[in-house]
């Protein structure tokens, strides 16, 4: 049978291989890792024709990848900027939330995510990979994942595991909405900070910094008094979760963060705000509301049945 796969020509920016995370790994050192904006990798897998296949997650920059083989169907979600480069090296626009059919020799080249972080990459049939403690997910900083933990890299062969060539064309309209603020529910620590620093943490604005990747995103902005203790014994966080450390800038945890953690917590990120979280570019304004545990949930209760009814619409 003829082989299918990509030749990679240009890696891209922080471009991994991404499912859903592992779990239960915490004990080890190993946080869930995964896909940083969860509907967005459902919604490409979805439209690929696949359940929870591993996709591609880039940032900022996408790769340059060459088709080679019979053909492939792939779609791209998020807020990007791509073409498909024909073998006769006629250009076709990409548009995101759509499936497109890639032939032999055909170029997909990724150019750039709009205001935004990250993008996903899926192919019908799934990419022709290994599981590594029960996930296709990638943690480079542990060299835990596919191709040993690494990113992609130039000369890469990414082969697809199955071809599907009666993928019926898919395609729905998403808007990759911002919203005011990003809701919290307290943190352990809440009780540390200084009413001034409370009110400077709700009601002032914060900016997001460079220092910013998929382990945690530094944020700048007024100072966030600490009271109490500045330094705390060391103790597990979770994904979302908003350190304070000494200098009283916080830093929020993300897919890839460390296990533990020893500066005070003044907050933690509701799960159904963390895929519009983790698209703020650096320099965007990034404002916080305090919500209860009740509330949270409610929030996420919605968050799950809108995920579900879009990919209802694309099956």
């Amino acid at each position: 049978m003829k082989s299918n796969f990509f030749d990679v020509l240009r890696p891209g920016i922080n471009s991994t291989f991404q499912d859903l995370g592992r779990e239960n790994f915490y004990h080890i050192g190993l946080p869930s890792s995964g896909a940083m904006d969860k509907r967005n990798f459902l919604l490409a897998n979805c439209l690929a024709g696949n359940s929870k296949e591993a996709a591609i997650e880039f940032a900022y920059q996408g790769p340059l990848l060459k088709f080679k083989g019979e053909s492939a169907i792939i779609t791209i979600t998020g807020d990007v900027n791509f073409n498909i480069i024909k073998k006769d090296n006629n250009f076709i626009n990409g548009e995101c939330y759509k499936n497109y059919k890639l032939e032999n020799e055909d170029r997909l080249d990724i150019i750039s995510t709009n205001k935004s972080v990250y993008g996903y990459l899926a192919v019908s049939g799934g990419f022709a990979i290994k599981k590594i403690l029960n996930s296709y997910s990638t943690f480079s900083r542990a060299k835990i994942g596919p191709f040993d933990g690494e990113k992609l890299f130039t000369n890469q062969k990414l082969e697809i595991s199955k071809i599907i060539n009666n993928q019926v064309p898919k395609k729905i309209k998403y808007l990759n909405t911002k919203i005011e603020y990003i809701r919290i529910i307290k943190g352990t620590n809440y009780d540390y900070f200084s009413d001034q620093g409370i009110d400077n943490f709700l009601k002032r604005e914060f900016i997001v910094t460079k220092l910013t990747d998929r382990m945690g995103m530094r944020i700048k902005g007024p100072i966030i008094e600490n009271i109490k203790d500045k330094n705390i014994r060391s103790e597990g966080i979770v994904k979302g979760t908003i350190q304070i450390p000494p200098d009283g800038n916080p830093i929020i945890m993300l897919s890839d963060h460390g296990t533990i953690g020893g500066y005070p917590k003044i907050g933690v990120v509701i799960s159904a705000d963390y895929d519009k979280l983790v698209q703020l570019a650096p320099n965007t304004k990034i404002k916080f509301k305090l919500v209860d545990l009740h509330e949270a949930e409610k929030i996420y209760q919605l968050y799950n049945l809108e995920t579900e009814n879009l990919l209802n619409q694309i099956k």
